[in-house]
């Protein structure tokens, strides 16, 4: 477990160095004021596809040597209205779930509240998912 502490915590420098918890950053992200925060998820997405791209190519094995398996996902109406849930809150609060703990570590002890409404959205989801048109 001691390795996926010092990864985390590792990441959790990354993000605050880079300004990704930076609730002025998000706030700006939404009134299109700065490129900073697109350019950063921007490139994220560049390496994703290209990282998957290269599996696909390559046929890369896991570590323990197993096929990675990349299924291909079915649309629904219900990822617009999550999106749309997902980006409200993101706006509102300034913290997406990945930097939550890395605002509350850089000493934003009010993301306890988000971190409260991300835990109990989610427990809300798992309760209803039955119910919810997928």
């Amino acid at each position: 477990m001691m390795k996926y502490l010092v990864t985390g915590m590792f990441f959790g420098i990354i993000l605050v160095k880079a300004q990704v918890v930076s609730w002025f950053q998000i706030q700006e992200m939404f009134k299109f004021q700065r490129f900073h925060m697109y350019g950063i998820i921007g490139s994220a997405v560049a390496v994703g596809m290209i990282s998957v791209a290269l599996i696909k190519r390559f046929n890369i094995k896991t570590v323990q040597g197993e096929n990675v398996i990349i299924t291909p996902k079915k649309f629904h109406k219900g990822q617009i209205f999550g999106g749309l849930i997902f980006g409200l809150g993101w706006g509102l609060t300034g913290a997406c779930p990945g930097p939550i703990f890395a605002q509350i570590g850089s000493g934003e002890y009010i993301v306890l509240v988000v971190l409260a409404g991300a835990i109990a959205g989610t427990w809300t989801y798992g309760y209803f998912r039955d119910k919810l048109p997928h």
